[in-house]
């Protein structure tokens, strides 16, 4: 017996899904909580099948939910294929673009995307955010964003998601950073050499710091952390102040040659940036110019920064 799909309510329940609750999903989509759980439950109704079932005060997806999520998002991969290329057969890149991704990507590599985006597609508008790569991936996924730039540590697994195409496009090395000549710690050139000495990194429980904690151990010891931030260049600026010891990206330096001691890590010292568009849109015109500007931007930063670490401890 045939049974009756409804996109629009399909679309809800993968919304719940990702978004984890009824009140995000009708925030997100501007309807009314009774709204959302109203079309929820004509879902289940015309497909005879439980979908939802109690978690505490929240709800969550049944077995059955689950299948047909995963369903839904084949469907929808290849909505976003159809549209790519009706937008291929159109010629023309245009409409809003939504771009996340981190700090030192938005300073180092966005300004040129930005740049030449405006120049060689005017009829596009982005808009970028700075955006928590897990929120940034949500996001991805119920089409809050159209591409994500995000990192992966060496070591660490690549998060990988059916409703996601995700590719490499550029390997960051990551250095070990003493202060310059004056400190007692400039004359430091391994990790090992540091074992004593107060550190900066990122918040615990981040993929960044769980990676510089695994350096620091495969070197012999726990480091002292006596700083944390999220942001590089608050680290910088504690190294250069002779305060601290730090892991610092290759990709600070875009603009300027350090004033810090940097020294090469291990085969392991590097971090890959990586681009993440749902599943189907790799070719759309507007994700190929932006991911063409990016491409384009990393091999610029890469002359610059071989540039500025002229010089530098190897």
């Amino acid at each position: 017996m045939a049974r009756h799909f409804d996109l629009h309510r399909l679309r809800l329940l993968r919304e719940l899904k990702h978004r984890g609750t009824i009140t995000a999903v009708a925030a997100a989509m501007s309807f009314s909580h009774s709204a959302v759980s109203q079309q929820l439950s004509v879902l289940e109704t015309e497909l005879g099948a439980k979908l939802l079932e109690p978690d505490g005060r929240r709800v969550r997806l049944t077995v059955q939910g689950e299948v047909l999520v995963r369903h839904v998002e084949a469907i929808l991969e290849q909505l976003n294929q159809a549209d790519a290329d009706l937008a291929r057969a159109a010629g023309d890149v245009a409409g809003t673009f939504r771009i996340a991704t981190f700090q030192t990507v938005i300073v180092a590599l966005m300004p040129s995307v930005l740049a030449a985006l405006r120049v060689d597609h005017p009829r596009l508008a982005v808009e970028l955010e700075h955006a928590d790569p897990d929120a940034a991936l949500s996001g991805l996924q119920v089409r809050g964003f159209d591409l994500v730039v995000d990192e992966v540590f060496a070591g660490q697994p690549l998060a990988r998601s059916a409703a996601v195409e995700q590719t490499v496009l550029h390997r960051d090395s990551l250095r070990l950073a003493v202060p310059p000549p004056g400190s007692a710690l400039s004359d430091a050139e391994r990790v090992s050499d540091l074992a004593d000495a107060d550190w900066t990194m990122e918040p615990a429980g981040t993929p960044a710091r769980e990676w510089a904690e695994r350096i620091c151990q495969a070197a012999g010891f726990r480091p002292n952390v006596r700083f944390e931030s999220p942001d590089m260049f608050v680290h910088e600026r504690l190294v250069r102040g002779g305060h601290a010891a730090a892991f610092l990206p290759d990709l600070l330096w875009v603009e300027t040659a350090p004033t810090v001691r940097l020294h090469r890590l291990p085969d392991n010292g590097y971090r890959d940036i990586i681009c993440s568009v749902r599943a189907g849109t790799s070719h759309h015109p507007a994700v190929r110019a932006a991911t063409s500007a990016l491409h384009a931007a990393c091999e610029e930063a890469d002359d610059a920064i071989t540039a500025h670490l002229a010089g530098q401890p190897r």
